[in-house]
């Protein structure tokens, strides 16, 4: 017995080539990682100042383009005016709102179709075909509905994100391990133990898959909700700069809502990292 429990507990340690090696690749990968950081810091740098330039020298209508150091300045006057950050909290709030809607709608509607198989046969056309509809066409007639307020974005986000997070999830549960549930079932396990503990975990990679489109659907969402009728929101700053022609504010609005939309996708890819890492879930292929 403590043979074989020294035999367990024992770890051949690497050579003295091999922690050099990776201690080679390492530092290696470190240094390529801040090479990165610096190339994508330098590009955006001598694109505003190509963009400066230009404007400053006639290379291109500043009427149309116009130029970072005006558009910066519009920004702060609109920061100041508290105009720009209440839309930015606006769009941010009904972007999060409908993202977080949709993607625990369609979870649980996704791991409905686990538990009844009947429902699923039943329910997964209609599921294929609202997928197959554009979900910004109802935009209209959820204005009507909800108001030009902040339901209507969340719903709008809503709607955009719920069925793609319900078919990644489906795909999720006809991955699952079906000799897995056998054995839990021979060995006496419930049906909810079952799908606590083969088929949560089972899906969670699918689902986890499809929350970086998720946030970006729910933004896109969120804007055309603003872009047809809202009284806040970065959406309804371009659309209200386009028809005063005021082509400035229209780039703050462009600009700010890029910024905005790359800070929301590492976000969730952080979170998808931190639940990949403290909930031991296995990335899918």
């Amino acid at each position: 017995m403590k043979k074989e429990a020294y035999e367990v507990e024992y770890y051949e340690p690497k050579s003295v080539l091999a922690m050099q090696a990776d201690r080679r690749e390492e530092k290696h990968w470190r240094k390529q990682k801040k090479g990165i950081r610096a190339g994508r810091i330098l590009l955006g740098v001598a694109i505003l100042l190509f963009w400066e330039v230009s404007a400053r020298l006639g290379w291109i209508d500043d009427y149309y383009w116009s130029s970072p150091s005006l558009i910066a300045q519009t920004a702060i006057i609109q920061w100041k005016e508290k105009n720009l950050a209440y839309d930015i909290y606006f769009t941010s709030m009904s972007t999060i709102g409908g993202f977080l809607a949709g993607t625990l709608g369609g979870a649980v509607l996704g791991l409905s179709f686990w538990w009844s198989k009947t429902f699923a046969k039943i329910f997964e056309p209609y599921l294929v075909m609202f997928n197959a509809i554009p979900k910004l066409a109802l935009a209209p007639i959820l204005i009507v509905l909800f108001g030009i307020g902040f339901s209507s974005k969340v719903m709008l986000a809503f709607l955009m994100t719920v069925i793609s997070c319900a078919l990644a999830t489906v795909s999720g549960v006809e991955n699952v391990d079906e000799s897995m549930e056998t054995l839990l079932y021979s060995l006496g396990a419930a049906r909810w133990q079952v799908f606590g503990k083969v088929v949560v975990p089972a899906v969670l990679p699918w689902m986890l898959g499809s929350l970086r489109i998720n946030i970006s659907l729910a933004l896109a969402g969120a804007i055309v909700g603003e872009f047809i009728a809202s009284g806040h929101g970065l959406g309804r700053m371009v659309i209200y700069a386009g028809t005063i022609l005021d082509t400035t504010l229209v780039w703050v609005g462009v600009i700010v809502l890029s910024l905005l939309a790359m800070v929301m996708y590492f976000a969730v890819v952080e979170l998808e990292k931190w639940m990949t890492e403290h909930l031991a879930i296995y990335r899918k292929a």
